[in-house]
């Protein structure tokens, strides 16, 4: 474990499975708290009604799908931080996260310009206005206050990226605190507040998530790591370094927007169905997080660890972590797999309990789904890792390419088979199974053919 946590060498030994854990642990529950803030959001929401379950899940997957490009770029300071910290080159790990910083700058006032569009996206999708008006509401309010999630993925990915999870662990955990009585308070109108609705819950959003930025920026500039990094010396432009986080963190951004643009495509396809579809769906995708975004966490891990072995030209410890990652994040996936089908009724209940009409409808539609969603956990398990692998390599174009490919031309089908052969809200489910089996197909044959092995994202310098 000692050479895992620490930078101070740069000889890596073969990693075991509790040197797997202590990385990948505290990132599977700040994943899991960001889960919890979600699911108590919606859950809270579906007091109000099926549509303001819906727009929130349609308004706020638009607005981080647009936030998508800057996050995937700005997020890969994690990798080229492991690599250059794996490498002993501690200064450039800052610099990184200086130019990091600087783009999140440069992409919001971007972001803020979109907000006239989405309307006519949400309207093309044949939605309902009502439902439109709170998918709006909701989407605006999180794209002004974006800002604070971009800088917050640019500090996460300096402290993921040196292996600190822990730190992150406790920002997010902290901001959840922050999120959940606030949404309660200003959705419900509690403690002499205004009932917002889905308005407070935006609102309730971005106070966690100026909360952990602020918690995030206060460790990376506390004397300890202004020390051993100079975090508040290296703020200036680097031009090798910016020109690295640009080059190998593009293909993961337009990865990350056009793998979000197809599913957020799906999801609105979906939602065309109807209010009972477009809740099912909704409650479905909420309990498919508590399976995915942990292990999301866990591909971040393999992202780490691929880094800090490859960055120490240690080929087999990059071998050997990404196969203990991915032993982990299987028997996650099983045991999900097995509270999916066993108790899918009583799950879709805490929801559609609070439905004024429709309840059994959605609730048959939904229970349905669920039980048909555990058969691809273990395939969403598999391409999480290796493609969190390749990355944390420097094969980003690759995934690239294969991910966008794969999510759309699934886009492309569900359109067609949607809106031409008018086919069933469970066949379109089927087929979304299976485009999630053939990508993890596609990220494990990339992997095992060992391009990514001669990769470096290393900048050879002496450090300050």
């Amino acid at each position: 474990m000692v050479y895992l946590m620490t930078s101070e060498s740069t000889v890596f030994r073969r990693p075991r499975l509790k040197n797997i854990i202590t990385i990948a642990l505290p990132m599977v529950l700040s994943q899991a708290s960001e889960t919890v803030n979600l699911f108590v959001d919606r859950l809270f929401l579906s007091r109000l009604g099926k549509l303001h379950i819906a727009g929130a899940m349609s308004g706020g997957l638009t607005a981080f799908n647009v936030m998508s490009f800057f996050i995937g770029i700005i997020g890969y300071v994690n990798a080229i931080v492991a690599q250059n910290d794996g490498a002993g080159i501690k200064r450039n790990c800052a610099r990184a996260t200086a130019q990091s910083i600087r783009l999140a700058f440069i992409g919001w006032p971007i972001l803020i310009l979109i907000i006239p569009l989405v309307r006519l996206f949400f309207s093309s999708m044949g939605h309902l206005p009502e439902q439109i008006n709170l998918e709006m509401s909701y989407f605006r309010i999180l794209i002004f206050g974006s800002i604070f999630g971009l800088i917050r993925y640019s500090l996460a990915g300096f402290f993921i990226g040196l292996g600190r999870t822990r730190v992150v662990m406790a920002a997010n955990a902290l901001g959840m605190l922050v999120n959940i009585p606030a949404n309660w308070i200003l959705i419900f109108g509690k403690l002499g507040m205004p009932a917002l609705g889905i308005v407070g819950a935006a609102y309730g959003t971005l106070l966690g998530s100026a909360t952990i930025m602020f918690i995030l920026l206060g460790v990376y500039l506390s004397p300890p790591y202004r020390r051993e990094y100079g975090t508040a010396a290296e703020l200036g432009f680097d031009r090798p370094l910016m020109v690295m986080l640009i080059r190998y963190g593009t293909p993961a951004g337009l990865e990350t927007f056009f793998n979000i643009a197809a599913f957020n495509f799906f999801v609105q396809l979906m939602h065309s169905y109807g209010p009972n579809t477009a809740a099912a769906v909704t409650i479905v995708f909420n309990y498919d997080m508590l399976a995915f975004i942990p292990m999301l966490g866990l591909g971040f891990a393999a992202t780490t660890l691929a880094g800090r072995y490859v960055g120490g030209k240690n080929i087999d410890g990059a071998e050997h972590s990404t196969r203990l990652t991915l032993l982990v994040t299987w028997i996650y996936a099983a045991l999900m797999m097995l509270i999916f089908v066993i108790w899918a009724d009583k799950l879709v209940r805490v929801f559609t309990s609070g439905f004024e009409g429709g309840e059994s409808n959605v609730a048959a539609l939904a229970s349905t789904m669920l039980r048909l969603a555990a058969l691809y956990t273990l395939g969403d398990a598999t391409q999480l890792i290796y493609a969190g692998a390749l990355r944390g390599a420097g094969d980003t174009r690759f995934v690239m390419w294969i991910s966008v490919g794969t999510h759309w031309i699934f886009a492309g089908i569900a359109w067609f088979s949607i809106r031409m052969l008018d086919i069933s809200a469970i066949s379109m489910w089927v087929v979304f199974i299976c485009f999630v089996l053939v990508l993890s197909v596609g990220m494990l044959l990339r992997y095992r053919l060992g391009s990514w092995r001669k990769m470096s994202l290393v900048v050879s310098r002496q450090s300050a």
